[in-house]
């Protein structure tokens, strides 16, 4: 039985002759599954947003095509070692301005819990944390039709962060009764032997790097310079010993919001020097506060020359 065909009211005028920045789907969700050579392929539950721009002569987007898209390219990864979840966000923005011939522009954004596997620091209890990676890509086509696409990996972390304002009050105080029964020489060793409380936060850490379309990131790079940025990283598996480590580490590298953004950034410009002076860099930390009720947040958003220059590194 021949699929009976109905018209594209899709195609039509608009009432109203106004282009659209972005139409599309939100909260598409796949199962991934990124192959690698010698290891255990990694499982993800990325949840897609596919848009492209609507002209003033165009009614509606055909909005089954972005799903559709999608799913394309998800089975066509299922076969490449390797790949990774920025380049299935390229794939798919070239895709989507294949199917909508319409559009000039195209937009994907990706995210999905990640796993990794840690042990605490001192029973080495293995255990599994939950981190978050995203990852987009834009896609531009030209007056030739030529397309060029921009395509970004980050990561988003969770770690512990210590107030150093409130804590070198709190040694302040403890220096001025000690002296009360101590004298200077034996008040600056017991200063100099013991850890000082503080308050702490909890702290959220993102990176979003802009690379190349033929330039790949290691996540898990993202993962450990935004857990080395904080004061320390969390664990969720702890005993006593653990518990004692984390704390007692933690206050000894006591960090602002501010601090963990510019830790970030050298931890960047460590690993990642050689990318493209023109890569744009977005670097966040939220740290939800334990004293107040709002949180703080600090930001950075450059280029890598710009870091580079910024940090002497030109």
């Amino acid at each position: 039985m021949p699929v009976q065909e109905f018209p594209d009211t899709q195609d039509k005028q608009p009432n109203a002759p106004i282009s659209l920045t972005r139409v599309g789907v939100t909260g598409v969700k796949k199962l991934v599954k990124i192959q690698r050579d010698n290891k255990r392929p990694i499982i993800l539950l990325p949840t897609f947003d596919a848009f492209v721009d609507l002209p003033s002569t165009q009614k509606g987007v055909h909005m089954s095509r972005n799903p559709e898209a999608i799913s394309e390219v998800i089975d066509e990864s299922v076969s490449d070692m390797e790949i990774h979840i920025e380049d299935i966000c390229a794939n798919l923005v070239k895709r989507l301005l294949e199917k909508h011939e319409y559009a000039v522009r195209a937009e994907t954004e990706a995210t999905s819990e990640y796993i990794i596997n840690k042990f605490s620091p001192v029973t080495h209890k293995k255990t599994q944390e939950t981190t978050h990676i995203i990852a987009r890509a834009i896609a531009m086509k030209d007056d030739s039709g030529n397309i060029s696409v921009r395509k970004m990996v980050g990561a988003q972390v969770v770690g512990m962060t210590v107030c150093p304002c409130a804590q070198e009050s709190v040694e302040q105080e403890s220096k001025e009764k000690l002296l009360e029964f101590l004298d200077e020489e034996t008040t600056q060793k017991v200063l100099e032997a013991v850890t000082f409380a503080s308050h702490n936060q909890r702290g959220i850490g993102t990176i979003l790097l802009e690379v190349s379309e033929n330039q790949n990131v290691n996540v898990d790079d993202l993962i450990t310079i935004i857990q080395n940025s904080m004061s320390s990283p969390v664990c969720e598996i702890l005993k006593r010993p653990d518990e004692n480590k984390i704390v007692t580490n933690a206050h000894k590298n006591p960090v602002f919001v501010e601090d963990c953004v510019r830790n970030m950034v050298l931890g960047l410009l460590e690993k990642y020097s050689d990318l493209p002076d023109n890569s744009m860099v977005t670097i966040k930390q939220v740290n939800e506060e334990s004293i107040h009720q709002h949180n703080a947040y600090a930001e950075k958003v450059a280029s890598m020359g710009e870091l580079k220059q910024e940090n002497n590194m030109e």
